[in-house]
């Protein structure tokens, strides 16, 4: 009698044949692939240009208005609107409105989780350059 087979069951490989896929990868041109060491992922959330760029600025201040950002930045209210608005709803930042005479103000400061994320990202940032730089 046939065995049911469900359409989404599919047929494992068997183990022989991994073993010789896996071998197959390992040799190139007869000799054996160099294996890459384990290094960190960065943080997407960071690893964005203007995010990271807006986490690093307020690293090195306690506090900086969206017009200082922006033209550090040298980017558009919308684009830095978007970025912030995304780290601030990671916690990476803080966000504060308020009226200056009748001028609206918007003030960013680095919250500690951000710094914590942005020291973590410069530490798996190292890692990958010193990779980089050893002999080969």
């Amino acid at each position: 009698m046939a065995k049911a087979v469900h359409a989404h069951h599919k047929p494992e490989k068997s183990k022989l044949h991994l073993r010789e896929q896996a071998r197959a990868h390992e040799q190139v041109g007869g000799h054996a692939a160099a294996r890459a060491p384990e290094l960190p992922q960065f943080d997407r959330l960071i690893h964005e240009r203007i995010r990271l760029g807006i986490v690093s600025a307020l690293a090195t201040n306690d506090s900086l208005s969206f017009n200082d950002l922006k033209r550090i930045l040298k980017t558009t209210d919308g684009n830095l609107s978007v970025h912030a608005r995304k780290l601030e709803e990671a916690e990476y930042i803080s966000c504060v409105k308020f009226f200056e005479g009748r001028v609206p103000r918007t003030e960013y400061r680095l919250t500690p989780a951000g710094r914590r994320a942005l020291a973590q990202y410069l530490d798996h940032m190292e890692q990958w350059i010193r990779f980089a730089r050893e002999e080969r």
